[in-house]
């Protein structure tokens, strides 16, 4: 007889599966996947919605390929990834390929370090610095995971971790950087100027980019860059990717205005900052909206 399947439960159901969640064809994926068993399944919700966001495939193909081959019952009709049980989860992620599988152990490590920070919140509320509970904002918005999930898993990205929560939640020290970017003849944006202050507005970093590849528009009369203020530049996005690991040690916070955008150009994933687009809210309007940059500074 044949032995029951993950997909024999309902979608809706929940419980833990008595079976090997990982009775795989392919044995050499296991050792991965324990690795993300520990994960809670919210989590593992999160990563499956991030594969669907960017259309990732593992070896069966992208989510709903996996469950229309797999469930004979349901197939695809039940495909938010909510519904299914962390088995399931478990199983489709396990399918992705060993460079995936580091990138998703960091979606979960970023996930424990967020819960770490809120009990030590919950624990230590008059020891934390203001600072602090403006990045606690950032993280409780909305739109946080959206945003903040960056594809560090792709070539030329830099990912830094904040070390020991206890220090980083007593830490005040900030940093606030902006970044100006040109348009790209293949579509993509670059970034070629780069300046980061500290809180007593001291200049840590202000430098020009060589963005390496063919530029269609320097959009002038917004950056304040022409073609040719960046003619001999030599520093590259590498470059500053090294100069901000060196600015931001011993967990300084990072702030910015949509600040998203700036850290997905720099390719950096960094999870200690504070967005001043998420931290206030409007009277009258969703929680999702946010005010323009020249408009908080009339506030």
């Amino acid at each position: 007889s044949q032995p029951p399947s993950l997909f024999d439960a309902r979608p809706s159901e929940d419980k833990p599966s008595t079976n090997n969640p990982f009775p795989f064809r392919c044995p050499r994926t296991r050792p991965m996947g324990e690795r993300l068993a520990g994960a809670e399944k919210e989590v593992l919700v999160e990563i499956v919605r991030f594969t669907q966001k960017n259309g990732l495939k593992g070896a069966e193909g992208g989510w709903k390929d996996f469950l229309a081959r797999n469930d004979k019952k349901f197939g695809a009709s039940v495909s938010d990834p909510k519904k299914r049980t962390k088995d399931v989860l478990l199983v489709f992620l396990v399918t992705f390929s060993k460079d995936f599988q580091k990138y998703f152990r960091k979606l979960v490590r970023r996930h424990a370090e967020r819960r770490a920070i809120e009990q030590y919140m919950n624990e230590f509320s008059g020891k934390i610095s203001p600072e602090q509970k403006l990045v606690q904002l950032t993280t409780e918005h909305l739109d946080y995971r959206k945003n903040y999930y960056f594809p560090s898993y792709q070539e030329g990205w830099k990912v830094m971790r904040i070390g020991k929560v206890s220090s980083s939640m007593n830490s005040g020290a900030m940093l606030a950087i902006d970044c100006e970017m040109v348009l790209c003849h293949d579509g993509t944006e670059a970034v070629v100027r780069v300046c980061v202050v500290d809180n007593k507005l001291e200049v840590k970093l202000d430098t020009l980019v060589n963005p390496l590849k063919a530029v269609a528009d320097y959009r002038t009369h917004i950056t304040g860059v022409s073609k040719k203020d960046l003619e001999g530049v030599t520093c590259s996005l590498v470059d500053i990717q090294k100069s901000l690991k060196k600015i931001l040690a011993k967990g300084k916070i990072l702030v910015g205005h949509s600040l998203y955008r700036d850290l997905y150009v720099l390719k950096f994933d960094y999870s200690r900052v504070i967005d001043t687009a998420y931290i206030f809210k409007y009277a009258n309007l969703p929680t999702t909206s946010t005010a323009s940059l020249n408009s908080l500074c009339k506030v």
